[in-house]
């Protein structure tokens, strides 16, 4: 009896060692080791990579946001874009939910199939749309415009979408096209390691470019 009671304290005492050596390796010094590794080598990233002006974070280069007016509504109630900013790409991250885009805590696709007429109507409504508020022909309005990414926070866009709002960016900005144009060239990013993905404009940072190039005149 007294040797398995003894067997049973020993056991009992080795786990709960045991749980607390893991509990600091596990749960104390790991996660230290490994912020620490990620603030030092992996800074920006580490923390979201935020955008900053004047000291004032104004959003992630790796999410989307929108860029609407806030005292302007369509019939369904959604927030009208702003003429004087890049657009981004149209998110589905939301857009059922409380008729906005871009919320981050509800991610996501419209799961809608390739053939479903719900979103054949969409995208025709959607180039429809485009090409009205930036004074082009349907025709030349680029996929990416058209179609929700799958995470619905999508930060770039094609550059040839970004091309053609500029002309509509100048224009409501007071700018020379020229240099809005300029500033959309300077802003492509190339393919990853030369070959992987495409050619994309990341909308934060163009916008926060363009206004930067507003404030000069």
């Amino acid at each position: 009896m007294n040797n398995s009671v003894s067997n049973t304290a020993r056991l009992l005492g080795a786990g709960l060692r045991a749980l607390l050596v893991l509990t600091v390796v596990c749960g104390v010094i790991y996660p230290l080791v490994v912020t620490g590794i990620a603030q030092a080598v992996f800074h920006d990233k580490a923390n979201g990579s935020e955008v900053t002006v004047d000291g004032k974070s104004v959003g992630s280069e790796r999410l989307g946001q929108s860029y609407t007016l806030a005292d302007r509504q369509d019939k369904d109630g959604n927030p009208l874009p702003d003429p004087r900013f890049f657009q981004p790409r149209v998110s589905a991250a939301g857009a059922n939910t409380e008729n906005t885009q871009y919320k981050i805590v509800v991610s996501g696709a419209s799961n809608l199939a390739a053939d479903s007429k719900v979103l054949l109507k969409s995208v025709e409504q959607r180039r429809a749309d485009v090409a009205a508020f930036n004074g082009v022909q349907p025709s030349s309005v680029p996929v990416d415009a058209l179609t929700a990414s799958a995470s619905g926070l999508d930060p770039d866009i094609s550059p040839e979408y970004a091309r053609l709002q500029a002309a509509r960016v100048a224009k409501a900005n007071g700018l020379p096209q020229g240099a809005v144009d300029r500033l959309v060239e300077d802003h492509v990013d190339g393919r990853i390691l030369g070959f992987m993905g495409e050619e994309r404009v990341n909308v934060l940072k163009l916008n926060v470019a363009l206004q930067k190039l507003a404030a000069k005149g």
